[in-house]
């Protein structure tokens, strides 16, 4: 599979793109579009590209990655994967917008149309991304492994250096480095981390060097 990166809105949110080569089936993964110029490159990238998206997903529904998620949702005919524990954070999204003073962006509520969990496989063509759980940073983080190209997008949990910050709702500082230690440090040394911001990392480099590992 081949995944593309676009960084959006006022908190560089990482946008990624995945898809099929043979079948150019794609999945958008945290969707950070903001305003019309913002969507307008991706749709241009989309065309470029001559990809068909067949998957909405996100990693986890704080509002600065769900930004996007009408526009994907309206023009592409596509619903919303998450996992469930994340569903109140989608239904508040209003609140999340006046805790960060954000006006003019999205705020209506976003339901989940299909629920993941670990272990589950979200299919592009006859390739595929494996669920893995990494709460802490919100209760239904979830991170997105693909072992045959070494690769793993990994959301607010794991940052190249860091990790994700445990002190808005639902976060819990113990259960995120848990679930980090346990899920992501364990997948081998040279799979590729894609955060939710910033750069790139792996994980060898992730389990040598970050000081809150």
């Amino acid at each position: 599979m081949k995944i593309a990166r676009a960084e959006y809105n006022l908190f560089g949110v990482n946008t990624y793109i995945v898809w099929n080569t043979d079948t150019h089936e794609a999945a958008v993964i945290d969707p950070g579009m903001q305003n019309p110029d913002e969507c307008f490159h991706f749709k241009q990238y989309i065309e470029q590209q001559k990809l068909q998206i067949v998957s909405l997903i996100n990693t986890h529904l704080h509002i600065d990655h769900t930004l996007g998620n009408e526009f994907v949702e309206d023009t592409y005919g596509v619903g919303l994967t998450a996992h469930p524990a994340d569903a109140p954070l989608g239904a508040s999204r209003a609140q999340q917008a006046a805790m960060f003073h954000l006006r003019g962006v999205a705020t209506t509520p976003i339901s989940i149309d299909i629920e993941v969990k670990a272990g589950d496989k979200i299919y592009l063509g006859d390739e595929y991304m494996e669920v893995i759980e990494v709460p802490g940073h919100s209760p239904g983080s979830i991170a997105l492994y693909c072992a045959a190209d070494r690769f793993v997008i990994t959301g607010d949990a794991l940052f190249k250096g860091s990790i994700g910050r445990t002190d808005l709702p639902g976060g819990n500082h113990a259960t995120l480095v848990h679930a980090v230690t346990d899920n992501l440090l364990s997948l081998p040394d040279n799979t590729v981390v894609y955060p939710g911001h910033g750069p790139s990392t792996t994980i060898r480099d992730e389990k040598a060097t970050n000081p809150y590992l």
